[in-house]
């Protein structure tokens, strides 16, 4: 996994680097053992419908175990579950062992899904309530019934890789099966509500269960066709036949965590990408505030030796190098000597993020391999009755990720709002306007947005920790594996949103940050020599003082652009120019001559200023590219978002409401708005466009750490 200090990157890099072999061909199927599952292998099946095969070596154990059932059967052995009742039933006896699994798997199919064509319905001589001419739907369609199809197809694969160890007892057909559901994308719609995850998520996975008996019950996912299509009928269309279940594989199958891991594999692969852009978005902030490197100096991690620490503050610190905007400070001019919290801080509020993550990664890929179901055969033949079904270890993982989410959206929203705040951004414009403060506020909004994100958030992350006994009292100890991995998704989507804010506002201040610099660099020569003239004129012998004037002159001007923000530029700049009267004066002579000069250079200063800045910031909005003041993780991610997603700069004309009459002309292609930008880059993380890039700027960024040392 790399050195100690940079445990989570490599992981991180290893993963995604598997996955885009998987993706691009270059690997071989997923062959499936028992052991050596790992997180972008399920990622690969789950959303990418990836291939997958069954070791032939593994037919041998789960031969050996399912003859075991049949001995211990044939000498009246007590097997739990096998010919005893369930749970607070357990003391039963069941004659009938093969009815037993099919009562099993039917009774366990109690969740609530959205309307099907083989529904029950109340009696047709009913009489019609005034309510029912409510559509329900309208109110509760942001709210899904099922779980997302990708889960599903995880828990498939989970389900079977825990099977094939030989420990469960099951035929050779039900991995067969299991196997057909993913080749041929058979997979049920599962109850979104409805586990406790105690012994096992038992209903979910008997929906699972329920699609290899080709039960007519049962629904499968077959978006866009426009019916509702059942286990049966689409058993039969793949030319698939159905199994009846034997001796304790109803039980095999069900008890186990294979859809609460399933989820939390998928969750913490997103996480670790969120983490990732956490600490490229702090460099972006970093360079947006004029901040300094100096905060992610190695030696503070030399001396607070945290792993996370060391490694977030290198990677921060790699993200900014070659900046023109991160800076050292010195506090002379009478400013901070140091940053604020959100970005001085951000190694040590990282940092511990990266450590819970790593162990979330290492439960949730041991729980990928594990048997999981119960009683298990040993490798002698040996039934053992015990609790692997227990997902305490899901959920532990689970919590971890939440409060991580949490603590690297409040750590991002604080950024994003300095940025925003004139009072705490270094001298960017209020609202993050391109336009005149006077008329616009485009980045209000996202401050308003990512206030209510980060609310939800922090309540989001509170413990998944309200266990009730269950199932006769049998179930004493729930560990809620499935509800926590469900709110940790949640949490996932509303970081995401909170991060696609957080990197349009970034973007927005850099090129804010860019288009000055160019201002500068445009008039600077002109500046001075105008300074010069108007000193030459009055003081041909010229005094150190008087030598010195431009250059005062023009760190006045830069000082005055910082705290002349809010102004508009019409008042602004002659504002500033009238401001340098006192250091003139302290420089020239005190003469009526002077006084004169002074003036006139001021009234001709002022309007030239204005108008230098009115044609260069219409002349940025048009062809600005702020890459060449940026520090290698900036440039990357900037170019990313300007380029390839083609978000611009943000100003008024570029979300105006079209006219009436230009829709009605056919002439409005888009209709943007700040929504609608934040909407294309949340879009572009969900789907994992990010990957590729990330993955290139650390290879790029730690190769030149490397050569440096």
């Amino acid at each position: 996994m790399g050195k100690s200090f940079d445990f989570h990157t490599s992981l991180v890099l290893q993963q995604w680097s598997l996955l885009n072999e998987l993706l691009r061909g270059a690997a071989d199927d997923l062959v499936l053992n028992g052991t050596g599952l790992d997180i972008p292998h399920v990622v690969y099946i789950a959303r990418y419908a990836g291939n997958v095969s069954i070791d032939p070596a593994s037919y041998e154990s789960i031969n050996q175990s399912q003859a075991a059932i049949a001995k211990s059967l044939s000498k009246g052995d007590v097997i739990y579950g096998v010919n005893t009742g369930f749970g607070g039933s357990a003391d039963i006896r069941a004659n009938d062992v093969l009815a037993l699994q099919r009562v099993l798997t039917r009774e366990l199919s109690y969740g609530v899904l959205p309307p099907g064509a083989r529904d029950p319905r109340p009696p047709s001589d009913r009489q019609k309530s005034a309510y029912q001419a409510f559509d329900l739907s309208l109110e509760h369609a942001a709210e899904s019934q099922h779980l997302p199809l990708p889960w599903v197809r995880a828990a498939v694969l989970l389900r079977l890789n825990s099977l094939v160890k030989g420990h469960s007892g099951v035929r050779p057909v039900i991995v067969d099966r299991l196997r057909d559901l993913l080749v041929k994308n058979i997979i049920p719609m599962v109850p979104m509500r409805g586990s406790i995850s105690a012994s096992g998520d038992l209903s979910p996975i008997a929906y699972i269960s329920g699609v290899l008996q080709g039960k007519p019950t049962i629904r499968v996912f077959r978006p866009g066709i426009g019916r509702d299509v059942y286990a049966d009928e689409a058993l039969a269309e793949a030319g698939v036949a159905p199994i009846s279940l034997t001796a304790k594989e109803g039980l095999a199958i069900v008890n186990g965590t294979a859809m609460s891991a399933a989820c939390a594999t998928l969750v913490l692969h997103d996480t670790h990408q969120l983490a990732m852009l956490s600490q490229i978005l702090t460099a972006m902030t970093v360079e947006a505030l004029l901040g300094s490197p100096e905060s992610f100096d190695p030696f503070f991690a030399e001396v607070r030796p945290h792993p996370g620490q060391i490694e977030s503050s290198r990677n921060i610190r790699v993200f900014l190098r070659g900046s023109r905007l991160a800076l050292q400070k010195d506090g002379k001019d009478g400013s901070l000597r140091q940053d604020r919290y959100s970005i001085r801080t951000a190694a040590q509020w990282i940092g511990p993020v990266l450590e819970d993550l790593l162990l979330a990664h290492q439960q949730i890929s041991i729980e990928c391999n594990s048997a999981t179901d119960n009683p298990l055969v040993n490798g002698d033949g040996q039934f053992l009755h015990g609790g692997n079904f227990q997902a305490k270890a899901v959920t532990s993982s689970m919590e971890k990720s939440r409060q991580a989410i949490q603590a690297i959206g409040r750590m991002l929203f604080t950024q994003c709002q300095e940025m925003i705040n004139p009072a705490t951004s270094w001298g960017l414009p209020p609202n993050l306007v391109a336009d005149e403060p006077s008329q616009s506020g485009i980045f209000k909004a996202i401050d308003i947005y990512i206030s209510a994100l980060t609310s939800e958030l922090g309540f989001l992350a509170g413990p998944v920790n309200h266990v009730y006994n269950a199932e006769l009292g049998n179930q004493s100890l729930n560990s809620l594996a499935l509800i926590s991995g469900r709110y940790t998704a949640t949490a996932v989507r509303v970081l995401t949103e909170l991060v696609a804010a957080h990197l349009l506002s970034a973007c927005q201040a850099l090129d804010l940050r860019a288009m000055q610099l160019q201002f500068l660099d445009g008039v600077k020569t002109e500046f001075f020599a105008r300074v010069v003239s108007m000193v030459e004129k009055q003081s041909p012998n010229t005094t150190d003082a008087s030598k010195n004037l431009p250059a005062t002159l023009w760190a006045h001007l830069q000082k005055g652009l910082e705290q002349t923000v809010s102004m508009d530029s019409i008042d602004r700049f002659p504002h500033i120019v009238k401001t340098m009267r006192v250091p003139i004066l302290d420089c020239l002579p005190f003469q009526n001559v002077v006084l004169q000069e002074m003036q006139s250079f001021i009234d001709h200063l002022g309007p030239w200023l204005h108008e230098a800045w009115c044609t260069n910031r219409e002349a940025y909005l048009v062809h600005g590219d702020a890459s060449p003041v940026l520090g290698d993780g900036s440039k990357k991610m900037y170019h990313f978002v300007r380029k390839t997603l083609g978000v611009p700069m943000l100003c008024t004309k570029r979300i105006l409401t079209p006219t009436a009459e230009a829709m009605a002309a056919g002439q409005v292609e888009e209709a943007p708005t700040v929504g609608g930008y934040t909407s294309l880059i949340y879009r572009a993380i969900q789907r994992g466009e990010f990957l590729p890039v990330i993955q290139e700027l650390l290879e790029e960024c730690l190769a030149k750490e490397e050569l440096e040392r």
